[in-house]
This record gives C-alpha cells, structure tokens and sequence, in this order.
C-alpha cells in the first residue's frame, strides 16, 4: 500500500503493487546457450535489453505463420562476414523477401563464389592500398581481384540475357542466385534466396560493383553491335508492392537504415495512395512488426535514425495501440544481429534441424 513520507507530501508506491517488471543481474554461470545468454540480456538493462526484447519481437515475427517477412540491409555487412547469417534466416524460412544495397549483394557474391576478404593491416596506409589493389572497408580489405571475379560472373549472366527481356534487380540477382546453385560449392546469401524462391530488391542498383558491371556490359554490347540491355527499377517496385499487397500481416528487420529500409518502408504509403487516391480499393496495409539494428541516433536528423514512432506518422506502421511490436537495438549490427538471431532460430527448433552445419 502506497505510504505518505514525511512533510513532502510525497506518495511512496510499492513497485509490486503496480506491477513493474523487475530486472535481474546477469549469472554467466547459468548460461548455456546463446538463447540462454540473450533471455537474460533482455531482464537486465541498457542495450543488453534493448537485444533481449528485439529477439522477442524477431521470435513473434518468425511464429506467426501469417505474417511475411521482409529483411532490410545496409552497411558493409558481408565483407563484415555476416552473410551466413543472413543465409540462416532465409534458410530457415524466416526471411522471405530482402531489400538490400547492392555493394553488399556484390560483396556476398565474392564470398560465394569461395574469395576471401582480409585484415587491413595499419601499417599499410590507403595509398599504398590503391596502388595495391586492395579496398579498404573499416577495418577490412576487399581486394580488387575479387570484384574482377564478380565481373566475370555478371558478363557470363549478362551474355546469356535476352535483349528484348527488361532487367530488374530481383531478376537478375535470382539469376545470379541460380548461377551459385550451379557452380559453387559454398553457401551464399543469393544462393540460398534462389533455393528459397526469396526475391532480393536493390532499388539503387546502379550505385554498387554489380551496377558498374551491367554499364560496362551494356558499353560491350554497343561495341559489338549488340542492343544494350534495359534496366527498369520500376519492374523492382511492382513486384515488390504486389508481394507485398497479398500478405495477411507484414514484419520488417532492418540492419542499418539508408535507401533499402525507405524503399521496403514506403509500400505503406504507396498502398494508402492507391485507396485514398481512387486507384484501388484497398485497407490499409502497414507493418505489423519491426526490429532495426542501427547505431544511428535521432538527433543527426537522418533517415537512418528515424523511429518507428515517427514511421506510424507516415501511415508504415501499426501503432502499438493497435498491436503493433516493434524493438529498436543502437549497437553495431556485427554485435547485436548474431546474438538476436542465434537466440531466435534456437527457439525455433532450426539448429536441431541441422540446417546450421552446412
């Protein structure tokens, strides 16, 4: 029962009463499991909850059979060495459609196909690296005998692609998801959205390697008296809003922020237009669930730190009034993504399958 305390009047509750939810220190000895590490991250504080509570709203996402989930990717997160998670959550049927950067798919691409990315040693300064040929990315080196590779692949996609056929991102990279299936032995985020049917949009394609591969195909095709090739981004735009259009209830994980969280973002507003407008007569359609993983504060201003509160604005959202869930993790996706998605697939039975040893 709640006590007046001396001669200020205050009212001093008992935090059992109100039903607060208490938190509780981190026993290492009882953790076991990466799931049994970010259960117990969530009763603590901080970012360490911040983990536990996205992996809750990742887990809702993943059980419910209704809804479709769309993952969202920006950073340098496969030379980051993160791509064999991102497999994971496609193979796992988890994810089933992404919105990606296209240096990220280009660098994933490197990695399939058996190249390796390196440590960059400080002792070499960026200078010496260009004359090298070695990119530097943070703290990573990407050489450029690999994108000569992933050039080779494209030209080879590229060659065999019929000129009076349009070219979208999401075809041409299932094309260079089916080329993996053909030719390399490893495990790749593209190949694994092939054998998934999971489409992978890079809607500013041209700003990447694969986007400099197709204008240097497109430039040896006019020297060879060839038709160039079109690339139509709007092709890109319809068949994601009429997957989009035909779920029952729609989840988003973002990493990072940038073009590809927007794009996947704004079919919110586009299927709002289309109703408000008269095109179509259609409900609102706006994600049910949503988890960003991005260091991006709001107070740069940016679209990268954007909140889902300021997205409900916009119509991309269902406010949690409404049962709406989302979680938002400030960390460095390299730390929080492994952990939320480790603790999430252990819960859904997918490492007992052995899908993870591959």
């Amino acid at each position: 029962m709640a006590k007046k305390k001396g001669l200020t009047g205050r009212v001093l509750h008992d935090p059992v009463e109100d039903r607060l939810t208490p938190i509780y220190p981190l026993d290492l000895s009882r953790i076991h499991t990466v799931d049994d590490l970010v259960r117990a991250m969530g009763q603590t504080a901080f970012t360490a909850r911040q983990i536990g509570d996205a992996a809750d709203v990742v887990e809702a996402m993943a059980r419910d059979k209704d809804c479709f989930v769309v993952m969202t990717l920006s950073g340098a997160m496969t030379v980051g060495k993160m791509g064999l998670v991102f497999c994971d959550l496609v193979d796992s049927g988890v994810v089933r459609a992404i919105v990606s950067t296209g240096a990220l798919m280009a660098h994933g691409l490197v990695e399939a196909t058996g190249r390796a990315h390196f440590r960059y040693d400080p002792k070499m300064d960026d200078r010496e690296l260009f004359v090298a040929g070695y990119n530097r990315v943070y703290d990573s080196l990407e050489p450029e005998l690999n994108l000569d590779h992933v050039e080779e692949v494209m030209q080879h996609i590229l060659d065999r692609w019929d000129a009076n056929e349009v070219v979208s991102s999401w075809m041409l990279n299932r094309r260079i998801g089916e080329y993996l299936q053909r030719h390399a032995k490893g495990r790749g985020i593209l190949k694994s959205c092939a054998e998934k049917n999971v489409p992978v949009f890079v809607p500013a394609f041209t700003d990447s390697e694969l986007g400099i591969d197709f204008a240097l195909h497109n430039r040896l095709r006019k020297q060879t008296g060839k038709p160039p090739l079109r690339f139509d981004l709007y092709e890109d735009f319809d068949k994601y809003a009429s997957t989009m259009l035909a779920t029952k209830r729609m989840g988003i994980l973002t990493v990072g922020g940038g073009v590809p969280r927007n794009w996947a973002q704004q079919f919110g507003v586009y299927a709002e237009l289309l109703a408000r407008r008269g095109y179509e007569k259609l409900p609102l359609k706006r994600y049910n669930y949503g988890v960003r993983i991005c260091p991006e504060p709001v107070n740069w201003g940016g679209l990268s730190g954007s909140t889902y509160t300021e997205a409900v604005s916009w119509g991309k959202f269902v406010p949690p009034e409404e049962g709406g869930k989302f979680a938002e993790v400030l960390d460095d996706a390299t730390v929080a993504l492994p952990l939320i998605v480790g603790a999430v697939l252990e819960r859904v039975g997918y490492f007992k399958r052995g899908r993870g040893k591959r």
